[in-house]
């Protein structure tokens, strides 16, 4: 049974930071792709970075890059996400996603191309 669980989330100031981390089970991990997403109440859920299985390859959504670091450890079956700089509208439920992929450097930026989710952590930016 695959087991995604996701850690890290909480209440902080704006331009604050906070790392999430996603500890998987029952899955490869090392070839699995891993994304981030986020759903804030009312809105559909988005992408905001992913990684490759090999690490070789990452994506941000425009609004966070600069900002957000997506990082894995597959000796740890461990992905994280650095958020720095964090602000009032970024709050949301964050979710991490696996997929196992063929391919070292595949990554996936669609909800719907992931087999695997998390039950999510609240992230509150106040201002």
């Amino acid at each position: 049974q695959v087991q995604l669980a996701e850690s890290g989330g909480g209440l902080v100031q704006a331009g604050g930071s906070l790392r999430l981390s996603c500890a998987a089970s029952g899955l490869t991990f090392s070839n699995s792709a891993m994304g981030w997403f986020r759903q804030a109440p009312g809105k559909e859920r988005e992408i905001v970075a992913s990684i490759s299985w090999s690490g070789s390859s990452t994506y941000y959504a425009d609004s966070v890059k600069g900002r957000f670091t997506i990082s894995r450890d597959n000796a740890k079956n461990t992905v994280y996400l650095q958020m720095n700089n964090l602000k009032p509208e970024e709050t949301a439920a964050y979710y991490c996603a696996g997929k196992e992929a063929r391919f070292a450097s595949s990554y996936y930026n669609m909800a719907q191309q992931y087999d695997y989710w998390g039950q999510g952590t609240q992230v509150t930016v106040s201002s």
